[in-house]
């Protein structure tokens, strides 16, 4: 088993092949420059998991409007990490274990404090049970000093999710239905390529 990564223990050999995808192109040339030095990849994962509670109080208690606000601007910190993370190449070990685990703490707490009650009970539990199987797979392979970051499926995935998930507060906030199927429907998709993402990870 590895050891604990340390924080800020930058990857040699993944900041050295660096391959940008669209999304971190236009952060690099919107958001990432009006960000000050000091702000780290790492910075923006813990960031997402203190986020994530109150995100989780505002769905509790169905104040959608400023839910679905810290929803987004949390949803956004998902793609800011890993983006800002090529764009200055500051890939780390510690961000690669533990930013899935931010994105997994997240976006399975909105299914079970809303999917599973307002869309449906067993696609809601069968998203959760794909990403605790990609939780397991990647313990797995660190147990066995393996590091591996998120795939492109499971990108896919999770702006599915997010958003599904959008679509649903967008409904309970506006109450237009039309907005609940449409959360219906990205949700399915979602569930698509997180069932591609766990098959894809098993090697």
């Amino acid at each position: 088993m590895l050891p604990l990564p340390r924080w800020n223990a930058y990857s040699k050999e993944w900041n050295a092949n660096i391959k940008l995808l669209p999304h971190d192109r236009l952060l690099a040339a919107t958001l990432i420059p009006l960000l000050p030095a000091w702000l780290k990849p790492n910075h923006v994962t813990v960031a997402r998991m203190f986020l994530t509670p109150v995100v989780v109080y505002l769905l509790a208690t169905a104040n959608y409007g400023w839910g679905l606000t810290l929803f987004l601007f949390t949803g956004l910190t998902d793609a800011l990490d890993g983006s800002l993370a090529r764009v200055r190449r500051q890939i780390t070990d510690w961000g690669t274990i533990f930013d899935p685990v931010a994105d997994k703490l997240f976006i399975g707490s909105a299914l079970v404090v809303i999917v599973i009650r307002y869309i449906n009970f067993n696609l809601g539990m069968a998203l959760l049970l794909a990403e605790a199987a990609i939780i397991v797979q990647g313990w797995y392979k660190v147990r066995h000093g393996r590091i591996e970051p998120a795939n492109v499926w499971g990108k896919i995935k999770m702006v599915f999710e997010v958003a599904g998930v959008a679509s649903l507060l967008v409904a309970l906030w506006s109450g237009i239905d039309l907005w609940q199927d449409v959360s219906a429907s990205t949700l399915a998709i979602a569930l698509v390529f997180a069932i591609v993402t766990v098959l894809s990870r098993i090697r």
